[in-house]
């Protein structure tokens, strides 16, 4: 029996799919252009429903890392358009097979998608002995980085062993240091569920640092130093001696009181560990472990001058405190040995070290030093910005905690450093959303076109909905309807004269008149734009059959104006290099606003309430509605395509 022309054109679009598996964005440019430019005025590949064109088409884009990648950057319209339609309007057909467990019975298993984190920590006993700890310098507020940690530190005490999780403020900076950040640091480990057992802070031991620091000089361990900074790095890196290298203990000793006092003298002076002048590891050529500084501390005034640096105090911390485990960013792998060698040199009990790596995002700086330069320079609102990759504001933008830790906990303590893709984290996060989020409907304030419905009941007649047609445990809203509707001029554009069209929670429609009028400015023959229409109700049509589902809105209530905000990375590159000035990547726009309007239910939502609205997306309120102010809604991203920091 011979094909239909439809099936015809079904088998010819999954041939061309193979034309899309090219791991070479040449080799499958042109299909995608010529998928584009099929796809200019049409809402499926074949015909007004999903085929199996559509799913094969789009299920061979998803599956190509290289095509998937050139899709979200949106450079061509159409395609991306009918890519995120099929998504998210059909998405059990859009789904990718799951990859079955490598030696497990049958296919139906999935694979454990959570981290190994045997990591074999040595001397465990029966876990109550281990202690880890997390210590954070109170320079700023917590990025996802510093969760990661964080959160290892706080899973491999409680969780894994029970054992005791220690939180150390690393406050020994004081040009640096607030109370400010001291109180959200703690304040951002308690929205992640994170409890420490013990809170301390090194300027609590300061006093035990200076006379380890003396003792360390009295040994031959240590000596004061004034070279200059730039020659000492220099020197460091050509593993050339320092002048000062052989003084004497009593002039070391004397010199560190004279730093202890805050002079001018005093300044110019620090002390340095004397470990090697030449050794292959840079980070034992002899390292400074304090420098004087006069400035006013926010815990201990103006008692103290001298300060520890963190590779210092750190190891004779962690073993006053009893850590038995020291887990830090593989960066510090240089400086495991430096650390060892001071548990050494003044006798003080074994820790161990343990790395595993940091997180990185693509178009994103942990640096705190350019998270600062960026909070100064006011390209962003503050630290708990939605564009900031702090915890603040993540959450800001509407992250959730369960999702947060979900995420972190699953890259687990590999030591293998990779730049992550925004994509994957707010993908994880849609799970936790989803069924939290009440639907709601808006509509852009410069796209209304207003609409009358043939056919609808006189009045206005309101009706109790589930504000979720899955998850009815969340509630019912009102749903007005009246022959007076609002919809957005981009589906108003793309109907035809006599069209059947579907009006979600409403029913199908015919379109019976369009009204146009026509902007005179547009080249070469002026740009219509929908003014107005009339739809005939056909509620016992197929809904199944429409092509075009659309929002809309009873004009005859208390519409309330909302602010629906959606924001783009604020580094154009997706790494950073050395050398590159961070000013000459930022993103010239990253805040995107529209006015609309939305059902009158809105005006009920409160701060951090997570909601989606219909074909627009999910969003968390920053601002609730009041009388003479506009709601305002942070677009959530979901890990699909388009922008997604």
């Amino acid at each position: 029996m011979p094909l239909s022309n439809m099936e015809a054109q079904i088998n010819e679009w999954q041939g061309r799919a193979q034309s899309m598996t090219a791991l070479n964005l040449k080799a499958i440019e042109p299909a995608l252009t010529e998928l584009n430019d099929h796809l200019t005025l049409r809402t499926h590949i074949v015909g007004y429903t999903l085929t199996d064109a559509d799913t094969t088409v789009w299920k061979t884009l998803r599956e190509n890392r290289v095509a998937h990648a050139y899709i979200k950057q949106s450079l061509m319209p159409n395609l991306c358009r009918w890519f995120r339609y099929i998504e998210e309007a059909y998405p059990q057909q859009a789904t990718l097979p799951t990859r079955p467990v490598k030696g497990a019975k049958g296919t139906e298993e999935k694979a454990d998608e959570t981290a190994n984190f045997d990591i074999g920590l040595q001397d465990v006993g029966d876990g109550t002995s281990v202690t880890t700890r997390f210590p954070p310098e109170p320079s700023g507020y917590l990025h996802i980085g510093h969760a990661k940690a964080a959160l290892l530190n706080d899973y491999f005490a409680h969780e894994k062993y029970k054992g005791t999780l220690l939180l150390r403020f690393d406050d020994t900076n004081p040009l640096k240091e607030k109370q400010e950040y001291q109180d959200a640091i703690i304040e951002d480990l308690a929205l992640m569920g994170i409890k420490a057992d013990k809170t301390s802070y090194t300027s609590d031991y300061f006093q035990e640092l200076y006379d380890y620091c003396v003792r360390m000089i009295k040994d031959g361990n240590a000596y004061a130093d004034d070279t200059l900074q730039d020659k000492m790095r220099q020197e460091r890196m050509d593993g050339i001696a320092s002048a000062r290298r052989d003084s004497r203990v009593e002039d070391n000793l004397a010199r560190f009181e004279e730093m202890k006092t805050g002079s001018a003298e005093g300044i110019k002076w620090c002390i340095r560990a004397k470990i090697s002048v030449d050794d292959p590891n840079k980070a034992m050529r002899d390292p400074v472990i304090y420098r004087c500084s006069p400035e006013v501390h926010h815990r201990t005034g103006d008692k103290w001058k001298i300060y520890p640096t963190y590779d210092f105090c750190c190891p004779i911390i962690d073993a006053y405190e009893g850590v038995t485990h020291a887990l830090r960013t593989t960066e510090y792998n240089d400086r495991d040995a430096q650390y060892q060698w001071i548990l050494k040199a003044l006798n003080l009990r074994h820790v161990y070290n343990w790395g595993f790596a940091r997180m990185n995002f693509i178009k994103t700086v942990l640096s705190k030093r350019k998270l600062t330069r960026i909070v100064d320079t006011k390209k962003v609102w503050g630290w708990d910005d939605p564009r900031m990759p702090t915890i603040r504001g993540v959450r800001r933008r509407g992250m959730t905690v369960p999702a947060l830790r979900e995420f972190i906990l699953k890259q687990g303590p590999s030591k293998n450093i990779v730049n992550l893709d925004w994509t994957t984290f707010w993908a994880t996060n849609k799970k936790h959303i989803d069924p939290i989020a009440a639907r709601y409907t808006a509509i852009a304030e410069e796209a209304k076109v207003p609409v009358t419905i043939i056919g609808a009941r006189e009045g206005v007649i309101t009706e109790e909905k589930d504000k979720h047609a899955k998850y009815t445990n969340l509630g019912k809203k009102k749903v007005l309807f009246s022959k007076d509707v609002l919809i957005e001029q981009v589906d108003a554009a793309s109907f035809a004269q006599d069209e059947e069209i579907t009006l979600m929670n409403w029913g199908n429609a015919i379109v019976r008149k369009i009204s146009h009028s026509i902007n005179p400015l547009a080249k070469p023959s002026g740009l219509k734009t929908v003014t107005g229409l009339e739809l005939e109700l056909h509620l016992q049509g197929d809904v199944k059959k429409t092509s075009k589902k659309v929002t809309w809105l009873s004009a005859d209530q208390n519409l309330v104006p909302v602010e629906l905000v959606d924001f783009d990375y604020l580094i154009t590159k997706d790494k950073l290099e050395d050398g590159d000035e961070l000013e000459d990547f930022l993103t010239k726009q990253t805040e995107f606003r529209i006015k609309a309007v939305a059902d009158c239910n809105v005006a009920e939502l409160e701060v951090d309430d997570i909601i989606q609205f219909d074909r627009k997306g999910y969003f968390r309120i920053d601002k609730a509605f009041a009388h003479g102010e506009l709601a305002v809604a942070f677009q959530i991203p979901t890990g699909k395509s388009g922008v997604t920091r």
